[in-house]
């Protein structure tokens, strides 16, 4: 196979399908959702077999345990997949949404017209769910859609990206409206993030390594956060019950996430008290403490931990934990070594949630609630497209007004420019 062409002619596809799909009514993009959501429970025992070759391979090749977790599919997760697409078709369609209508003084009217992106590339690794949650965001908000996924989900990518495109030729859409790059040359990637001419932007999903390399080679502009390493930060005047109960579940829920909660920071004034029952839970959940010397004096059993350990997303049952002055260290400590990507807060303070909300910059700032809340289902977008850490046009979950832009609009009765 000649990779270059192969993704050129992709592309071509891409940007043809695009400009159909771009002009589809909100009908016609619900009923071709409804057919995805209904094909996908309907082939559910096809996904989860699918699924388990998937999962047996990547064993056998030793990936990593927080890679298997994200590629492997339960009967629960095909369903959330399912609900997923079927919330997207419940959802208003922002495309050819006009705002801030305005008369000007010459007499036209001068607003804004929401509009879809055109075609956009997502490359991710292992979770294959994205292929059904990208592929009904891009549907949804008008865009054609390239999906290259990892090849260590090629089979169970294969059998959703079927369904998916049968659910659309139900719609009477063109097929081209979501392609899967069927190949695992990763030679491909390198083409995909280069067509500038077919590709509006690319999404990335995955690693470091992934997205670094991207970052350094695509000339098409990116949506995208390079990690997760999200902290709590446990204020003098917490709730002890809610702390435990918050630290555990954003920690100890699922380890390889990227809203997993890495670092945990520790008002000094509660440390004595509060520090001790929640380092035991932890350590009874079998997580790897690694702590400031003040830690290391209260914690039994807790490593001393290095500079690096408070930059890491560990995506493993270990934790950095610091004992802080108070919620200015809290904050100065997050936006150095965070990634912008969620915080959270736990404290009965008021002023001091709002100013944790308002100077912690992140995507997501959350206040007495887990860090894993940060996702799209959760956020009531249906599903997501990912996670962005960039200031510029999309932050946090992405949805479908994440993959949409918008253009000036102005309606006229004539008027000239005097």
């Amino acid at each position: 196979m000649d990779i270059g062409q192969y993704m050129r002619d992709v592309g071509h596809r891409a940007r043809a399908a695009a400009r159909v799909v771009a002009r589809a009514d909100s009908q016609t993009k619900n009923q071709a959702l409804r057919a995805i959501a209904a094909a996908i429970r309907r082939e559910a025992a096809t996904l989860l077999a699918a699924n388990r070759e998937d999962v047996a391979n990547a064993r056998a090749a030793g990936l990593a345990t927080a890679m298997v977790d994200r590629l492997t599919l339960s009967a629960k997760g095909v369903e959330a997949m399912a609900e997923g697409v079927d919330q997207v078709a419940a959802l208003a369609d922002p495309v050819g949404e006009i705002s801030d209508l305005k008369f000007r003084p010459s007499g036209i009217q001068v607003g804004r017209m929401r509009v879809p992106l055109g075609v956009i590339g997502i490359i991710y690794e292992a979770r294959p769910n994205v292929t059904a949650d990208a592929a009904a965001l891009c549907l949804k908000s008008g865009n054609a859609s390239i999906l290259r996924g990892g090849s260590e989900a090629i089979c169970s990518n294969r059998a959703i990206a079927a369904l998916v495109q049968e659910g659309i030729a139900a719609a009477g859409l063109p097929a081209d409206v979501v392609q899967m790059v069927d190949t695992t040359d990763r030679a491909a990637v390198g083409h995909l993030i280069t067509l500038r001419e077919y590709i509006d932007v690319i999404v990335p999903r995955g690693g470091k390594g992934l997205i670094g390399r991207l970052l350094a080679e695509s000339r098409v502009p990116m949506i995208q956060h390079l990690d997760g390493n999200c902290h709590v930060y446990v204020d003098a005047e917490a709730d002890p019950a809610k702390a435990l109960a918050i630290i555990e579940n954003a920690k100890t829920q699922r380890y390889g996430t990227c809203n997993t909660a890495e670092t945990l920071l520790v008002a000094r004034s509660a440390a004595a008290h509060l520090l001790p029952p929640i380092a035991a839970m932890l350590a009874e959940k079998g997580v790897e403490i690694r702590g400031c010397p003040e830690t290391l004096a209260s914690v039994p059993g807790a490593l001393p931990a290095s500079e690096e350990d408070y930059y890491t997303e560990f995506l493993a049952p270990i934790i950095a934990v610091k004992v802080v002055a108070g919620l200015d260290e809290a904050i100065t400590h997050i936006n150095h070594y965070g990634s912008h990507h969620t915080d959270a807060i736990v404290s009965e303070n008021y002023s001091a949630a709002l100013r944790f909300m308002r100077e912690v910059d992140s995507s997501s700032v959350m206040i007495n609630a887990s860090t894993r809340f940060a996702d799209g289902f959760e956020y009531g977008l249906g599903a997501e497209i990912g996670i962005s850490t960039d200031k510029i046009h999309a932050r946090g979950p992405v949805g479908l007004e994440g993959l949409t832009s918008q253009k000036w609009i102005v309606l006229g009765h004539g008027e000239v420019r005097a």
